[in-house]
Protein backbone atom coordinates (compact mmCIF):
# COMPACT_ATOMS: atom_id res chain seq x y z
CA UNK A 1 0.00 0.00 0.00
CA UNK A 2 1.27 3.60 -0.87
CA UNK A 3 2.21 5.60 2.10
CA UNK A 4 0.93 9.31 1.84
CA UNK A 5 1.49 12.32 4.51
CA UNK A 6 -0.87 13.25 6.74
CA UNK A 7 -2.68 16.37 5.78
CA UNK A 8 -2.67 17.50 8.92
CA UNK A 9 0.78 17.34 9.89
CA UNK A 10 1.49 20.58 8.12
CA UNK A 11 -0.44 22.84 10.63
CA UNK A 12 2.35 24.07 12.50
CA UNK A 13 4.63 23.88 9.78
CA UNK A 14 6.10 26.98 7.58
CA UNK A 15 6.16 24.89 4.46
CA UNK A 16 5.14 27.77 1.82
CA UNK A 17 6.73 30.85 3.03
CA UNK A 18 9.58 30.81 -0.03
CA UNK A 19 6.55 31.02 -2.28
CA UNK A 20 5.85 34.08 -4.51
CA UNK A 21 3.83 36.31 -2.55
CA UNK A 22 4.91 35.08 1.10
CA UNK A 23 2.85 32.42 2.90
CA UNK A 24 -0.41 31.57 2.44
CA UNK A 25 -3.22 29.99 4.42
CA UNK A 26 -2.66 26.53 5.92
CA UNK A 27 -5.65 25.20 5.91
CA UNK A 28 -5.15 25.82 2.04
CA UNK A 29 -2.24 23.64 2.00
CA UNK A 30 -4.34 21.34 4.40
CA UNK A 31 -6.83 20.91 1.39
CA UNK A 32 -3.77 20.62 -1.48
CA UNK A 33 -2.42 17.58 0.71
CA UNK A 34 -5.80 16.08 0.97
CA UNK A 35 -6.69 16.16 -2.73
CA UNK A 36 -3.39 15.18 -3.60
CA UNK A 37 -4.36 11.77 -1.67
CA UNK A 38 -5.82 8.64 -3.53
CA UNK A 39 -4.20 10.28 -7.24
CA UNK A 40 -1.55 8.55 -8.70
CA UNK A 41 1.07 10.16 -11.45
CA UNK A 42 -0.84 10.12 -14.57
CA UNK A 43 -4.22 11.19 -13.13
CA UNK A 44 -2.39 14.56 -12.53
CA UNK A 45 -0.31 14.61 -15.83
CA UNK A 46 -4.08 13.82 -17.53
CA UNK A 47 -5.09 16.67 -15.73
CA UNK A 48 -2.44 18.81 -16.47
CA UNK A 49 -2.72 18.12 -20.46
CA UNK A 50 -6.53 19.95 -20.16
CA UNK A 51 -4.64 22.88 -18.94
CA UNK A 52 -1.27 22.74 -20.32
CA UNK A 53 -0.01 21.43 -23.66
CA UNK A 54 4.25 21.40 -21.85
CA UNK A 55 5.58 18.55 -21.03
CA UNK A 56 5.50 17.98 -17.08
CA UNK A 57 6.14 14.42 -16.60
CA UNK A 58 9.32 12.33 -15.53
CA UNK A 59 9.62 8.58 -16.49
CA UNK A 60 12.33 6.20 -15.77
CA UNK A 61 13.04 7.17 -12.20
CA UNK A 62 13.74 4.68 -9.55
CA UNK A 63 13.56 4.26 -6.21
CA UNK A 64 14.32 3.11 -2.41
CA UNK A 65 10.90 4.11 -1.07
CA UNK A 66 8.47 2.93 -4.24
CA UNK A 67 5.80 2.67 -1.27
CA UNK A 68 5.77 6.12 -0.35
CA UNK A 69 4.04 8.94 -2.34
CA UNK A 70 6.47 12.30 -2.56
CA UNK A 71 4.19 15.54 -2.93
CA UNK A 72 5.38 19.22 -2.21
CA UNK A 73 6.51 22.68 -3.46
CA UNK A 74 9.92 22.63 -4.59
CA UNK A 75 13.18 23.56 -2.93
CA UNK A 76 15.68 23.40 -5.86
CA UNK A 77 19.43 23.26 -6.50
CA UNK A 78 21.48 23.10 -9.37
CA UNK A 79 24.66 21.09 -10.24
CA UNK A 80 27.56 22.11 -12.34
CA UNK A 81 30.84 20.36 -13.70
CA UNK A 82 33.42 20.60 -10.89
CA UNK A 83 36.15 23.26 -10.98
CA UNK A 84 37.90 23.75 -7.64
CA UNK A 85 39.26 26.53 -9.00
CA UNK A 86 35.86 28.26 -9.90
CA UNK A 87 33.84 26.29 -7.53
CA UNK A 88 35.83 26.67 -4.33
CA UNK A 89 34.20 23.80 -1.46
CA UNK A 90 33.95 25.99 0.93
CA UNK A 91 31.51 28.26 -0.99
CA UNK A 92 29.88 25.81 -3.50
CA UNK A 93 28.63 22.93 -1.26
CA UNK A 94 25.75 20.50 -0.37
CA UNK A 95 25.26 21.46 3.12
CA UNK A 96 25.67 25.26 2.13
CA UNK A 97 23.38 24.96 -1.51
CA UNK A 98 20.72 23.00 1.34
CA UNK A 99 20.58 26.07 3.15
CA UNK A 100 19.93 28.60 0.90
CA UNK A 101 17.42 26.31 -0.86
CA UNK A 102 15.39 26.13 2.28
CA UNK A 103 16.41 29.23 3.75
CA UNK A 104 12.69 30.79 3.68
CA UNK A 105 11.20 27.25 4.83
CA UNK A 106 11.94 23.71 4.60
CA UNK A 107 9.43 21.44 6.38
CA UNK A 108 7.04 19.71 3.99
CA UNK A 109 9.20 20.67 0.83
CA UNK A 110 10.73 18.58 -2.10
CA UNK A 111 14.52 19.04 -2.69
CA UNK A 112 14.83 18.73 -6.21
CA UNK A 113 18.33 18.10 -7.56
CA UNK A 114 19.07 19.28 -11.36
CA UNK A 115 21.85 17.26 -12.42
CA UNK A 116 22.27 19.93 -15.81
CA UNK A 117 23.07 16.82 -18.33
CA UNK A 118 24.52 14.28 -15.99
CA UNK A 119 22.20 11.38 -14.83
CA UNK A 120 24.56 8.81 -14.27
CA UNK A 121 26.38 10.68 -11.98
CA UNK A 122 25.62 10.82 -8.17
CA UNK A 123 24.48 13.81 -6.54
CA UNK A 124 24.20 12.60 -2.76
CA UNK A 125 23.78 10.15 -0.45
CA UNK A 126 22.44 8.92 3.04
CA UNK A 127 24.81 11.47 4.96
CA UNK A 128 24.03 14.70 2.92
CA UNK A 129 20.55 13.89 2.58
CA UNK A 130 20.30 13.27 6.41
CA UNK A 131 19.69 16.50 6.41
CA UNK A 132 16.01 16.47 5.10
CA UNK A 133 15.45 14.44 8.13
CA UNK A 134 16.42 16.88 10.34
CA UNK A 135 14.51 19.74 8.35
CA UNK A 136 11.53 17.60 8.18
CA UNK A 137 11.54 17.98 4.14
CA UNK A 138 8.91 15.34 2.10
CA UNK A 139 11.68 14.17 0.20
CA UNK A 140 13.88 14.45 -2.55
CA UNK A 141 13.46 14.07 -6.44
CA UNK A 142 17.31 13.73 -7.70
CA UNK A 143 17.97 13.99 -11.85
CA UNK A 144 20.86 11.67 -11.28
CA UNK A 145 22.07 9.13 -8.94
CA UNK A 146 21.89 8.55 -5.58
CA UNK A 147 23.93 6.70 -3.01
CA UNK A 148 23.29 4.41 0.12
CA UNK A 149 20.08 2.95 -1.12
CA UNK A 150 19.33 0.71 2.25
CA UNK A 151 20.19 4.14 4.16
CA UNK A 152 18.00 6.10 2.43
CA UNK A 153 14.92 3.13 2.20
CA UNK A 154 14.62 4.25 6.09
CA UNK A 155 15.29 7.41 6.12
CA UNK A 156 11.81 8.36 6.64
CA UNK A 157 11.36 10.93 3.77
CA UNK A 158 10.61 9.57 -0.21
CA UNK A 159 13.27 9.17 -2.94
CA UNK A 160 13.11 9.49 -6.45
CA UNK A 161 16.40 9.39 -8.35
CA UNK A 162 17.76 7.84 -11.74
CA UNK A 163 19.29 4.96 -10.18
CA UNK A 164 21.78 4.23 -7.60
CA UNK A 165 25.27 4.91 -7.33
CA UNK A 166 28.66 3.10 -5.34
CA UNK A 167 30.81 5.64 -6.49
CA UNK A 168 31.19 9.61 -5.18
CA UNK A 169 30.36 12.05 -7.58
CA UNK A 170 32.04 15.34 -6.42
CA UNK A 171 34.78 14.84 -8.65
CA UNK A 172 32.42 15.51 -11.65
CA UNK A 173 29.52 17.92 -10.70
CA UNK A 174 29.39 20.27 -7.61
CA UNK A 175 26.02 22.22 -6.07
CA UNK A 176 26.09 25.46 -7.87
CA UNK A 177 23.27 26.93 -7.42
CA UNK A 178 19.90 27.15 -5.10
CA UNK A 179 16.78 29.34 -5.53
CA UNK A 180 16.31 28.83 -9.21
CA UNK A 181 14.46 27.49 -11.51
CA UNK A 182 15.84 23.84 -13.00
CA UNK A 183 15.02 22.13 -15.93
CA UNK A 184 14.59 17.71 -15.30
CA UNK A 185 14.57 15.80 -18.53
CA UNK A 186 13.12 18.77 -20.26
CA UNK A 187 10.95 19.76 -17.18
CA UNK A 188 10.26 23.43 -15.82
CA UNK A 189 10.59 23.46 -11.97
CA UNK A 190 10.35 26.43 -10.44
CA UNK A 191 10.47 27.12 -6.69
CA UNK A 192 7.38 26.67 -5.29
CA UNK A 193 6.19 24.53 -8.25
CA UNK A 194 4.22 21.34 -6.42
CA UNK A 195 6.12 17.86 -7.08
CA UNK A 196 4.38 14.37 -6.82
CA UNK A 197 5.97 11.42 -7.28
CA UNK A 198 5.30 7.63 -7.02
CA UNK A 199 6.75 4.18 -8.60
CA UNK A 200 5.28 4.92 -11.92
CA UNK A 201 6.82 8.43 -12.38
CA UNK A 202 6.89 12.42 -11.16
CA UNK A 203 4.81 15.01 -12.35
CA UNK A 204 5.47 18.72 -12.16
CA UNK A 205 2.15 21.28 -11.33
CA UNK A 206 2.59 25.15 -11.67
CA UNK A 207 2.03 26.75 -7.87
CA UNK A 208 -0.31 29.17 -9.28
CA UNK A 209 -3.06 26.09 -10.23
CA UNK A 210 -2.11 23.51 -7.96
CA UNK A 211 -5.93 23.26 -6.50
CA UNK A 212 -7.22 23.26 -9.93
CA UNK A 213 -5.04 20.73 -11.45
CA UNK A 214 -5.72 18.45 -7.94
CA UNK A 215 -9.77 18.92 -8.71
CA UNK A 216 -9.27 18.37 -12.15
CA UNK A 217 -6.89 14.93 -11.47
CA UNK A 218 -9.54 13.80 -9.15
CA UNK A 219 -11.96 14.24 -12.18
CA UNK A 220 -9.70 12.39 -14.05
CA UNK A 221 -9.77 9.36 -11.78
CA UNK A 222 -13.65 9.89 -11.61
CA UNK A 223 -14.17 9.12 -15.49
CA UNK A 224 -11.43 6.85 -15.28
CA UNK A 225 -13.96 4.66 -12.74
CA UNK A 226 -17.22 5.14 -15.21
CA UNK A 227 -14.86 4.40 -17.97
CA UNK A 228 -13.61 1.03 -16.63
CA UNK A 229 -17.44 0.34 -14.88
CA UNK A 230 -19.12 0.65 -18.37
CA UNK A 231 -16.60 -1.40 -20.06
CA UNK A 232 -17.32 -4.04 -17.24
CA UNK A 233 -21.36 -3.66 -17.76
CA UNK A 234 -20.88 -3.89 -21.70
CA UNK A 235 -19.52 -7.68 -21.26
CA UNK A 236 -22.14 -8.91 -19.05
CA UNK A 237 -25.25 -10.40 -20.57
CA UNK A 238 -27.93 -8.96 -20.50
CA UNK A 239 -30.22 -11.91 -18.12
CA UNK A 240 -26.61 -11.27 -15.52
CA UNK A 241 -26.93 -7.82 -15.66
CA UNK A 242 -30.59 -7.73 -14.24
Amino acid sequence: MKQRANPENIVNSPILDNLPGGQIDVSEEIRRRGLSAKLTTANIVDAMGRFHRHRCHLSDLVSPTPDQVLFGPAATVSYFPTCHDILPSERYNFRRLFEEATQAGARGHVLVLASNGHPDVSLAGGTKLSLLASHSLAGVLADGRLRDFAELSTCGFAVYCRGESVKWGGEVVTPFEAGRPVVVDGVMIRPGDYVFADSSGAAVIPHEQVLEVLEEAHRVAGEDLEATDGIHRADVPPQQAA
